[in-house]
Order: structure tokens, then sequence, then C-alpha cells
């Protein structure tokens, strides 16, 4: 009897604990409450390093898959190409991976980073350049120095060179094909000028233009340790994979050259309702106009605020009043993206069918003015700033995430505190702080509106609601664009 005993009591020790007395389920799900999410970000300065050559490396380890990821950001852009070599850089940074290194043809490179399973990429865009690893832990050390071989002494090959430039010229003729790539192209005209850096296109001169030797010298010049920001992370001992990276990048010097910093002067267009001719069956339709850098003090209010406008899906008051309620767009929205190097933008967009575009369109500028004219309710407030609060641990869901959110700041100069106080700066956002941000910020006499579409059916106009653009517009004038010829650019 008392092994029977004993028996039955260690039995019961190793069951599962009975659960929790359940919590009665409310009638309604807005009646559910929640604990507060206890959630404090990483960090930065606990996983920074910097290596002897310079490179600064935000590095983290994470068992949680037999993987390493290392991504790559370089101080390098469309913004330091020469006049009359506008492609240059996005050659440059695609043909590192694609056109072999020195020991390895292209092909030869292909077959070892597939015979080592590793995922390997690079790249340049307007701001920045990038170069990113993912492979096995236990691959590291061969798929490290094939990167870093990469990285230090592509070989640039001609015939990859080559394809890559017929590949861009086929893109090209199709530049006119999509009147979404046409909006996005010439909204970002409007925005920040003809002269600015972001849009200077490529043309099949300037990339006929670009030689291997432009490759060659663009690479020698940007490309190089102290240049290159880190964020490391995955299967691996902290100090050991920093003595690897120690020794993968040793020998390679830094040249004795100053970087011209990104351009910030924009000369938008004038405000006002600008059309671009296009037969398709929908208008499309962008309304904003540029707006702060990401210091600026009105960040948080102005974020609150965009989301309630057009930012949060069908919560936002204009999502719910042209897609919910009229029913004239399948999506409809805004965005507020805050600049980094220079001022960032506010815009409204969306798709109907073209006799109700001057509608809708007017809808949308009735949002904008009531966001001005009058405070957000409490409700829109507090589901608001719940969300953004609420969410922002997500941001930091791996150690990948976290390393390459510390690498970009490291990039732009993020203010470090910001991380810390975001969700206490969205807190403290009250409804007077949004109208004012609204009046500040969205003043509809400042105010660019693109259309593209068939503008015959556009001026028709929806029957049920007489609005044209022309009454849209500041003294009844809308501005024809032409299209570019796809080739060169040029207006028609």
């Amino acid at each position: 009897m008392h092994r029977v005993a004993t028996a039955a009591l260690l039995l019961l020790a190793f069951l599962p604990a009975a659960p929790a007395a359940a919590q009665p389920i409310p009638d309604h799900p807005d009646k559910l409450v929640f604990q507060p999410v206890a959630f404090q970000p990483p960090v930065a300065k606990d996983h920074r390093v910097v290596l002897k050559n310079g490179m600064v490396v935000y590095i983290a380890e994470d068992r949680a898959l037999p993987l390493v990821n290392i991504a790559l950001t370089v101080r390098v852009g469309s913004w330091l190409e020469p006049a009359g070599k506008e492609g240059l850089a996005g050659l440059t940074g695609s043909q590192m991976r694609r056109g072999g290194t020195k020991s390895l043809t292209a092909d030869e490179l292909d077959e070892r980073l597939d015979f080592l399973a590793a995922q390997v990429s690079t790249g340049i865009g307007t701001t920045s350049g990038s170069a990113g690893l993912n492979c096995l832990s236990d691959n590291l050390d061969a798929a490290l120095a094939i990167f870093v071989e990469m990285l230090r002494a592509p070989r640039f090959q001609e015939d990859r060179l080559a394809l890559a430039k017929e590949q861009a010229f086929q893109e090209m003729k199709k530049r006119n094909d999509d009147s979404a790539e046409i909006e996005a192209r010439e909204w970002g005209v409007l925005l920040y000028g003809d002269g600015f850096f972001t849009n200077r296109f490529t043309t099949e001169a300037s990339v006929k233009g670009v030689t291997r030797d432009d490759l060659v010298s663009f690479h020698r010049r940007y490309f190089y340790p102290a240049n290159m920001v880190a964020a490391v992370s995955g299967a691996f001992s902290r100090a050991e994979m920093l003595r690897k990276l120690e020794a993968a990048f040793a020998g390679w010097t830094s040249p004795r050259t100053t970087i011209p910093p990104v351009p910030g002067a924009i000369t938008p267009a004038t405000p006002g309702v600008y059309r671009v001719e296009k037969d398709v069956n929908q208008g499309r339709v962008s309304v904003g106009l540029p707006t702060v850098k990401r210091d600026h003090p009105d960040v948080y209010a102005l974020e609150v605020m965009n989301e309630i406008l057009g930012g949060s899906g069908f919560t936002a008051r204009i999502t719910k009043t042209v897609r919910s309620n009229e029913g004239l767009a399948y999506s409809a929205g805004s965005g507020l993206s805050p600049g980094v190097f220079y001022p960032g933008r506010f815009r409204v967009a969306f798709q109907s069918k073209s006799r109700s575009v001057p509608y809708a369109t007017s809808l949308v500028l009735e949002e904008i003015r009531g966001m001005r004219e009058a405070a957000v309710t409490a409700e829109e407030l507090d589901t608001i700033k719940n969300s953004l609060v609420q969410t922002f641990p997500s941001s930091f869901a791996s150690k990948a995430q976290s390393m390459a959110i510390f690498a970009s700041d490291e990039y732009t100069k993020r203010d470090p505190a910001y991380w810390a106080n975001y969700r206490d700066r969205i807190k403290a956002v009250t409804a007077a702080d949004v109208q004012r941000v609204a009046r500040e910020h969205l003043v509809p006499e400042r105010m660019i509106l693109l259309v593209v579409g068939k503008q015959a059916e556009i001026d028709l106009g929806d029957e049920k609601h007489p609005v044209t653009l022309a009454q849209l517009a500041p003294g009844g004038r809308v501005q024809a664009l032409p299209l570019r010829d796809p080739m060169t650019m040029r207006p028609r």
C-alpha cells in the first residue's frame, strides 16, 4: 500500500496544474479587458560595436534557428551619380552580386552560393546601398568569405552587365503602360521638382553610356568598411562572430574621400490640379504636398492625425467616406512619411471609375477640411493612440528586426532616445494637437492634385453629383502634363 500511494503521489506531481478559473465571457468584444503590454525596447548601445576598420556593427545572438543573417547599409546612392550617367548606381549595386567576384565567374558564384544554401543580395537605391547574407550557421565561414570577396572585389563581368543593360531598355519601353507607374513618377516630380535627384531618370542614352570602368570606379570610391553599418544576428557566439568579422574584413583600407550629403532642397510645383491623359477605365488620383522631416516636433501629432484621416484602414475617415459609404473606390486612404534627408510627403490616393473621379476627389478634400475645422472625437483619438502604442512591440519582434532598426538609425543619425520615448509622445497627443497640426500642415492652398486617366470621361462627371476638376482647381485652371518619351524621359 505504501508503494502504491507513493507512486500515485509521483504521478500527480507530473500532471499539469489545473488551469486558472476562466474569465467570464462578455456579451460583446468591446467589453474584453486586456492587461497592459509590458514591453521595453532593446537599447542600441547594448549591441553596438566598432570594428578596427571603422565599421559599426549591431550584433545579437539568436539561436531560435540555425541561421546567420548579416545586413549591411552603405553610404552610397543615386544622388552621387555624375550627370549623364543616370543608372550607374543601380547597375553597380545589381552587378556586384550578379557579375561574379575576383576568383569566381558569375556562373561559379551562383553555383557556389546555391551549394552552400546561402542567400546573397546587393543593391543601391536613391539614398543608400545594401548587401545581405543569410546562411546556415554551419556554412558561415565559407559563405562569409565569398560574401566579403563579392563586396571587396566584384568582377563586374561584361556579359552580365550587357544583359542587365538590355533588361533596363526593355523595362524603359513599358514606362507608360501602367497608369500607376505614371502616377508615381509624375507625383514625385510635382512634389520635389524636375531638378531634384530622385527625378533624374535613367534614359537609353545614360544607360548606354555606363561602362564597366564606371562601375569599378563607383564601387572603389564608396564601398569600404568604414562606410558601412552592419546588422548581424543569428546562431553564434557574439565574441566568436566579432572575431570572424574582424578577420574577414581585415586589410580593407578606407580611401580618404569626403562623401557629399544627400541634397535637401526641393522645388515643388505650383499648387493646383494637374492631369495626365491615359486611356484606362479608372482614374488614379493623388492629393497632397511635401511635409516635415522626422526631427520636427509635430511628427507624433501628425502621425495620429494621418491615421484618423486616412491611414488606419477601415476605421479611417477617408476610407469610410469614399469606400464604405459611397462605394467609389476599392482602396482609398492617406500616408504621411516624414523625411530623413529631405522633406517628406503627405498623400491621399485612390482609384475610381472615370466619371466618379471629381466627386470622389471632392469628398477627400472635404475630409481634409473637416480635420482642420473641428477637433477629432475622443473615440477616434483613443482608438488610434491605443493602436499605435499596442502594436509598437511588433517592430522589435525578432533580433534581426531590432538590429536592422539600430543600423538604420546609425546610418540616418536618428535621435537614440526616439524608441524609448515614442509611446509616451503618442500618448501625450491631444485632440487640440491633431487639429493644430492639420491646420498648419494640411493647407488646401498648398495642395497639389494629380489625376491620371481618360480625361474626356472624367470631365463628364457623375450625373448625381455635378462636380468637375475645374471647380476644384484654383482659378478653375487644370494643367495638362504630357506623357514622357519612355526612352528619353522628355515630355512629348
